[in-house]
């Protein structure tokens, strides 16, 4: 006679075989170097900063000039 197998547990097991072989397909496919995301990373800090150093400057007076309303009461 044969071996009694538990098919609940086998169902189980297959599932998971499925899923270890679909993660590792995706690691290959999608999954980036850590050498290339922090480099990644670093050049956006760069390139937002450089964005920023080319903010213009308001300068003093014009931020104490604020925008005049016409008299209600006239």
């Amino acid at each position: 006679m044969g071996e009694i197998v538990n098919l609940r547990r086998a169902r189980k097991a297959k599932a998971q075989v499925d899923r270890e072989a679909a993660a590792a397909e995706n690691r290959v496919r999608f999954g980036t170097p850590t050498a290339l995301r922090k480099l990644a990373e670093k050049r956006r800090a760069e390139a937002a900063k450089t964005h920023d150093g080319h903010k213009r400057d308001h300068g003093k007076n014009d931020l104490e000039k604020k925008p005049t309303l016409p008299d209600e009461t006239s």
